[in-house]
């Protein structure tokens, strides 16, 4: 650095230096014209004067005729006398002239800019002596010039001795990748002169390639007084552990967003490899234990015990490893090999790589290692929640990438830790959800049931999280004549204890369809039990039950007539599909909720033919909306399909993905629930602006009309009731996962074959007794049901003489020859029959006690014209 100011240094006087020439005897010889303006004088005045002269005290150095004497150098302050009689305070540098010319060389610079440049030369020296803060300077090629110390001194781990000599390139320091960034850098400040501030990057020696190191980098661009480009001047401070410090946090912090809020196993585990991936390997595999999967309690035993690789992630999804277990390969471990660490510990590189598991199906094919072999770094981590080890955590980094160091393990098992409690509040949700589902299922009945009068197929599809299990279900019961009931109903909340709800309402609804009550009776009845419930079956929690607002519906079909009669208690009416007719919702009034009150029930009667649909169901199976912004987006005029986006992947259809569950219309899908309950999240809102009702309207309409389409198709098509519940299925419920369970009761209904049936009407005469025996013994000669025709005689003359002696006439008599041989004998009395037991002084009162003995079953139902009394035999062919 010069001594000599010069124009554009700061404080430094305006113009060229004040320099003086002395002659041997301290005269001045010659100065510029810097010194004419410092002192006052022209050169003219100031020749042949002595400079010593001009100063007003001796000083503290010798005086510059001594420093003549001596030939030496010298530097101070001084005062000097200006012409006008004032002082200015001045540093003098004196220099001697070379041997053999007398004479001095003297430059005068004010004190204060001295003073300035002082500061200056002593902040350098101060700057590049320290090595807390890297100070380099680059020349205009970008090589380092001047340092304050060793770049590669501070690195972790230990000193890496300096290999290199300046001027030094920057890649004779850093590896080509970390070097090449940082001359980008600093080429774009070299040639914008635009400041680089705080650049973070990494930065490893090439001693220590291996060694994670990371700079923070300010540059400067440094110009001459010509403002001509001298180089680069760069800062630079060792940021590694601060760096290292904030990527574990932000890991664990995106560890602790993104693993944990699913409620399922496979998802948090796939979270688990997708935060480590790329961002801290390059592979990351999570393997479980097969019961953890099915929400059982995983094994206390490590070794021999199946194992499922549940998520596999590579980095920029490159091709997965062909030595390495892919996801979905089933394996278990038999020992640890040449490893000598207990079961359940952290094992690194080696110790990963000597396990050799063994496979137990076909997905594996020549795999056989738990991460790939090749060159690299392994680390496997235990899952272990609550005292339990749930699986592990496999991870792997390419060669290029420093190896897993023992902080990397704390951080990897802290995260995993973290997972593994998701995953285990994951695996008691699936264990609480089957064990509600698997309730629930069991108090259904078996989903395709066929009877003489119709052939049937239910769907129970449970919702995809146990909150919304509960209350869904349907029944078909098979009552007296060859009568058959359809039930489909639904209780408020969910849970256990509306599953335990409806199975006592489905219970009671058994019980009162056995008295062969009228569908608006049978309503009445259970909507007193469910105030009744209400009344007495409150929880601990004194919350109402949950028979308060359920729904039901009721529907009677008579194989014989053809009459289909019933009633609903809030319940949507059912569809029916009549063969190469649209499909229509019967006209059905719909009375109030159970247990609320209000208007009373109202019986629908309609005659169908015989092939003709019914579809029961759920109201959400056609009000709910789809995920996207407008309701039904996925459903085309005619069309409920999901179709496929353009990029191959399935489209959301109206509840969902599609091509989710395995649409059986049995029963095993994941379904939603009854609209009239509550829960439905913001997804199942029937529009995008909030769920208006003109919104849900149209959305539900759309919806009704592709299940009217789906019955109309099967009835033309005469497809079983289990294909046309699949089809309404896929095509509403692709993904079979909604909010809340969907119950699906499909029935086509026929007639008995011809000739199965007879009936006669007898006038209320003693007379017609035998008559009616007569017409009994040669209708069974031609069914060939001889073998009944000793009983049916007795429990006809029985009935018959019941019906004439205490209810009169007309008496109606009819058999039908259906899976059991059925007697009905008709009269105008409402008073019902009772059993009772004779006591041997008794003359009478064991009519009904003999036919009850002879008959398979019997019974009694009103009509509207008075009552039936039914029996049932087993057929006895002659």
């Amino acid at each position: 650095m010069s001594a000599t100011p010069h124009p554009g240094d700061p404080g430094a006087p305006p113009g060229p230096a004040a320099v003086v020439l002395l002659g041997p005897r301290g005269e001045v010889l010659a100065s510029t014209e810097a010194v004419a303006r410092l002192t006052g004088r022209t050169a003219a005045e100031l020749r042949g004067t002595r400079l010593a002269d001009l100063f007003t005290g001796p000083g503290e150095w010798p005086d510059l005729d001594e420093l003549a004497a001596a030939n030496a150098a010298g530097s101070g302050d001084r005062a000097l006398r200006r012409a006008d009689g004032g002082t200015v305070a001045v540093r003098l540098d004196v220099q001697p002239l070379a041997p053999g010319d007398a004479g001095q060389l003297v430059t005068l610079t004010d004190r204060a800019a001295a003073r300035r440049a002082d500061e200056d030369r002593a902040l350098l020296r101060a700057l590049f002596a320290q090595t807390r803060v890297g100070l380099a300077i680059h020349d205009r090629d970008l090589r380092i010039s001047r340092v304050t110390a060793d770049p590669s001194i501070p690195v972790r781990g230990g000193a890496v001795p300096a290999t290199f000599t300046l001027p030094a390139a920057v890649s004779d320091l850093l590896i080509p990748e970390d070097a090449g960034a940082l001359l980008d850098r600093l080429r774009r400040v070299a040639a914008t002169g635009e400041p680089l501030g705080y650049w973070e990057h990494s930065a490893r020696v090439t001693a220590a390639p291996d060694q994670e190191r990371f700079l923070a980098v300010s540059a400067s661009q440094l110009q001459d007084s010509g403002e001509r480009l001298l180089g680069v001047l760069s800062v630079f401070t060792d940021i590694t552990e601060q760096f290292q410090a904030r990527r574990r946090m932000a890991l664990l912090h995106t560890a602790a967003e993104r693993i944990g809020p699913s409620l399922d196993v496979e998802s948090n585990s796939e979270e688990l490899a997708g935060v480590l991936v790329p961002e801290f390997a390059d592979l990351a595999a999570v393997d479980l234990f097969d019961s953890v999967l099915s929400g059982g309690e995983p094994d206390a035993r490590l070794l021999g015990v199946p194992v499922l690789r549940v998520a596999a992630t590579t980095v920029d999804g490159e091709p997965w490893p062909d030595d390495t277990y892919p996801r979905g390969s089933a394996f278990r471990l038999d020992s640890l090999g040449e490893v000598r660490r207990p079961v359940g510990t952290i094992l690194r590189d080696a110790e990963v790589s000597a396990l050799r598991p063994k496979s137990l199906n076909d997905i594996a094919g020549t795999a056989t290692a738990l991460v790939p072999t090749r060159a690299g770094s392994r680390l496997t981590v235990p899952l272990r929640a609550r005292g339990q080890i749930l699986g592990s955590l496999s991870l792997w980094r390419a060669a290029a990438r420093p190896p897993f160091t023992g902080q990397d393990s704390e951080l990897v098992e802290e995260i995993g830790s973290r997972a593994a409690l998701g995953i285990d509040n994951a695996r008691r949700y699936t264990r609480e959800h089957r064990t509600l589902e698997t309730l629930q299922r069991s108090l259904l009945p078996r989903p395709v049931f066929e009877v003489s009068g119709a052939e049937t197929a239910g769907s129970y599809v449970p919702a995809n999280t146990a909150a919304g299990i509960g209350g869904g279900w349907y029944d078909v019961i098979p009552l007296s004549s060859a009568r058959v009931a359809f039930v489909i109903g639904d209780v408020a909340g969910h849970g256990l204890n509306a599953t335990a709800t409806m199975g006592r309402l489905r219970t009671a609804v058994q019980t009162l369809a056995d008295l062969d009550l009228a569908p608006d009776e049978l309503l009445t009845r259970l909507d007193d039990l469910a105030i009744r419930l209400a009344d007495v079956g409150a929880g601990h929690d004194d919350s109402p039950s949950g028979a308060v607002g359920a729904t039901c519906l009721y529907c009677v079909y008579d194989p014989v007539t053809g009459l289909c009669s019933m009633a609903g208690a809030g319940r949507v009416p059912p569809v029916i599909a009549r063969p190469g007719v649209p499909a229509e919702e019967l006209p059905l009034k719909p009375g109030p909720a159970l247990g609320v009150g209000g208007s009373p029930f109202e019986t629908v009667r309609v005659k169908l033919d015989p092939g003709t649909l019914l579809l029961f169901f759920s109201d959400e199976l056609v009000a709910r909306a789809v995920r996207e912004g407008r309701p039904d987006a996925a459903l085309e005029p005619g069309d409920g399909q999901g179709r496929e986006s353009g990029d191959g992947r399935p489209r959301e259809t109206a509840d969902g993905p599609a091509g989710g569950g395995d649409g059986n219309g049995g029963g095993d899908g994941n379904g939603g629930g009854d609209g009239n309950r509550g829960g439905d999240g913001p997804e199942d809102r029937a529009d995008g602006a909030g769920g208006t009702d003109d919104g849900a309207d149209r959305a539900r309409a759309r919806r009704l009309g592709v299940l009217r389409e789906r019955a109309a198709a099967g009835a033309a098509d005469g497809d079983s009731p289990d294909a046309v519940g699949r089809a309404v299925l896929d095509a509403l419920l692709p993904g079979r996962s909604p909010a809340n369970d969907v119950a699906l009761l499909v029935a086509r209904v026929r007639s008995l074959p011809e000739g199965a049936t007879a009936d006669w009407e007898f006038q209320a005469e003693p007379t017609v007794v035998a008559e009616a025996r007569d017409c009994v013994l040669s209708q069974l000669k031609d069914w060939d049901l001889t073998g009944n025709a000793f009983p049916t005689e007795l429990i006809v003359s029985e009935l018959i003489t019941n019906a004439i002696r205490y209810a009169g006439g007309p008496v109606g008599l009819r058999l039908i020859r259906d899976e059991t041989l059925i007697c009905e004998v008709s009269d105008p009395s409402e008073t019902q029959p009772h059993l009772r037991r004779a006591r041997p002084t008794d003359e009478g009162g064991r009519g009904l006690f003999l036919v009850a003995q002879l008959a398979h079953r019997w019974g009694s139902r009103y009509t509207p014209d008075g009552k039936t009394i039914w029996t049932e035999q087993l057929l006895e062919r002659g």
